[in-house]
């Protein structure tokens, strides 16, 4: 690319669709400006990958990975995040939790110590409640609270909701099924001794909790976030871990380990999700059975419940750094695929390379993180393959699920299977990232002025340059989700993904001569810290605060940050998504999700059940589901 366009829109690693960072929107007046200069940077790298295609397609020899040149890395044989002592964080209990070199929130203490901050009041050391922990009573089996459901329509709106953030990239409730679970709900509670009804009543009410937390987003009561009434109303439903294991227990299992983690509950989380994880291994849903009485699409589903779950188990383990749950050697089913009934491009398309990133997230803890790697092989050359598989999978991506803000409009699972693939990206180059930053905080104050590339390897340039591409590209991605509301204020995934591009940022922002676009970048990541933790998650909050006490303590060069305007502050008119309320015919915009009891309090049990899976798709633009 040309230095005169380097310099305009900063400096990109050929990643497709990388689009430039910029200032969010004023009100009403620049609304579409951050989606025109998203489209116009996202032309531009279309045009340097066409570029570099025609290049390489001249060659007679296969791309390779960087080369892996040690000469001038002495020090990278071993990951120089891993320590020789256990990382504990103290819980809001009081009681210390293991944390591994994985995680997030280690490399911010490991920058915190870096840079000597010691006030008490900005650590990272202690984890935050983010709900009232009386609030979350245990089941009783003899009695059970009435539980409050809300009308048919609006029980649809918030499925969709759900399913906008969590409906593509897992598979634990489709839409036919919801429909069916809804209708039997509203009949009454299930039997406490019908172990199967109660898993279906738990799993509805556990989708009515998603569909709270994504679509209301910002503190709303009083014990816990939007969601938390039904959530806790579906663990009275729940049968004992002794009890037969099922597919439905599975995914009920599961949910319920995403919401706790959601809840900042990360080792319950972690529990509940290894869990479900060893109940499939023991249903067989890792094998592939050959059982003449299941049908394909059967056989269809048992692949997409153990792959979502397995996404879920891997995800938490290696955000959490804990040892992986089982090997993939020891999986022999296949991977989830669309049925001869499915549109060309549906959800099971977009599983698919959700489960593929999974995967490799796994390879990343084994190679990188892992304190002996069985392979032998160094870090520099661990992260040059894990960094060749993340090539080669973009390059297999389809179009339909690729990040497209030429189109201004914002594809829910394309931002959330995007912001995986950074994050594997992320986690990959973190120790050669914080390898360099260290050995240049350390050294001579004379040498931060210097080229930071100077007596670096081409391979851990190119990875660290990498590294930053994806911390700005998630930042872009996540700040125009944002003016469309699909930022989850509660979600536990793009708080991860937002503090972990934010800390790349600031430590590139401190050790580095960085460029202005990565200023830029680094204060509108502090700036969606800011939009959470304003609307309530006291977890994000903490990070925030330290993050930006960082940024006060080093001469920045001005950089004016709009603040993130209100989702309803947008107009309406100015956007391609469709109004939901028209969609669904039912106008829930002013309704109090509290007060569901003064109007339904009997709902109408003869309601015409619409077809789910026309409801998705009708709301598709409005949530950026796709194409179902």
């Amino acid at each position: 690319m040309p230095r005169t366009i380097n310099r305009v829109f900063g400096s990109c690693s050929g990643l497709r669709g990388s689009p430039v960072l910029t200032t969010l929107p004023q009100l009403q007046t620049r609304s579409l400006l951050p989606a025109v200069l998203f489209a116009v940077q996202y032309y531009l790298r279309e045009l340097e990958a066409k570029l570099k295609s025609y290049e390489a397609s001249s060659a007679t020899a296969a791309p390779q990975p960087p080369s892996v040149s040690r000469k001038n890395d002495p020090e990278l044989d071993v990951n120089p995040l891993m320590d020789n002592f256990a990382n504990l964080v103290i819980s809001p209990s009081g009681k210390h939790h293991y944390l591994g070199s994985s995680s997030s929130t280690i490399l911010g203490r490991r920058f915190r110590d870096i840079v000597g901050i010691t006030n008490s009041g900005l650590d990272l050391d202690q984890e935050y409640s983010t709900y009232n922990h009386s609030a979350l009573r245990l089941r009783r089996l003899s009695v059970v609270d009435n539980v409050m459901l809300p009308p048919a329509a609006f029980a649809k709106r918030l499925y969709i909701a759900q399913h906008s953030y969590i409906g593509t990239i897992f598979a634990f409730c489709t839409p036919d099924v919801f429909e069916e679970q809804l209708q039997q709900a509203y009949r009454g509670p299930p039997d406490i001794g019908d172990r199967e009804a109660c898993l279906a009543y738990c799993q509805t009410l556990l989708v009515l909790a998603f569909g709270q937390l994504y679509s209301v987003n910002q503190w709303s009561g009083f014990d816990g976030p939007p969601g938390f009434d039904f959530f806790t109303q579906a663990l009275q439903y729940l049968p004992d871990m002794y009890e037969e294991g099922s597919v439905l227990f599975v995914g009920v299992l599961a949910l319920i380990g995403y919401f706790l983690q959601n809840l900042n509950r990360r080792d319950a989380a972690f529990l509940y999700v290894g869990t479900a994880l060893r109940m499939a291994i023991s249903l067989a849903l890792h094998q592939e059975v050959p059982d003449p009485r299941l049908d394909e699409a059967s056989k269809e589903q048992r692949r997409r419940i153990w792959w979502s779950v397995y996404s879920l188990d891997r995800i938490l383990c290696v955000k959490s750094g804990n040892p992986l749950t089982i090997d993939d050697q020891d999986i022999a089913v296949k991977l989830p695929n669309r049925l001869s009934n499915e549109p060309e491009y549906c959800p099971a398309v977009c599983l698919r390379h959700y489960t593929q990133l999974s995967r490799i997230l796994g390879r990343i803890m084994k190679t990188i993180y892992r304190r002996t790697p069985k392979s032998g092989s160094t870090l520099i050359a661990s992260v040059s393959e894990i960094m060749t598989d993340l090539s080669t999978w973009h390059r297999d991506l389809p179009n339909e699920l690729r990040f497209d803000p030429a189109k201004l409009n914002v594809s829910r699972e394309s931002v959330s299977t995007f912001l995986h693939y950074h994050q594997c990206i992320n986690l990959t180059a973190r120790p050669l990232l914080f390898h360099v930053v260290e050995k240049r905080l350390h050294g001579n104050a004379d040498d931060l002025g210097k080229d930071w590339k100077d007596g670096l390897s081409p391979t851990t340039i190119a990875v660290i340059d990498m590294c930053v591409s994806a911390a700005k590209d998630s930042v872009n991605m996540m700040t125009l989700a944002a003016t469309k509301d699909l930022v989850a204020t509660y979600g536990y995934m793009d708080g991860e993904h937002a503090f972990s591009a934010a800390i790349v940022l600031v430590m590139v922002c401190v050790a580095f001569p960085a460029t202005r676009s990565e200023f830029m970048a680094m204060d509108q990541a502090l700036e969606l810290l800011r939009g959470m933790a304003e609307r309530g998650n006291t977890h994000i909050a903490a990070r925030h605060q330290l993050l930006s006490h960082l940024r006060s303590l080093i001469s920045l060069p001005s950089v004016n940050v709009a603040s993130t305007p209100p989702p309803a502050s947008i107009p309406q008119q100015n956007t391609t998504f469709v109004d939901v309320n028209q969609v669904l015919s039912y106008d829930a915009g002013n309704v109090d999700f509290g007060l569901w009891e003064e109007g339904y309090t009997n709902p109408d049990l003869d309601i015409d059940f619409q077809d789910l899976t026309q409801w998705t798709q009708a709301a598709q633009n409005t949530y950026g589901i796709g194409s179902m």
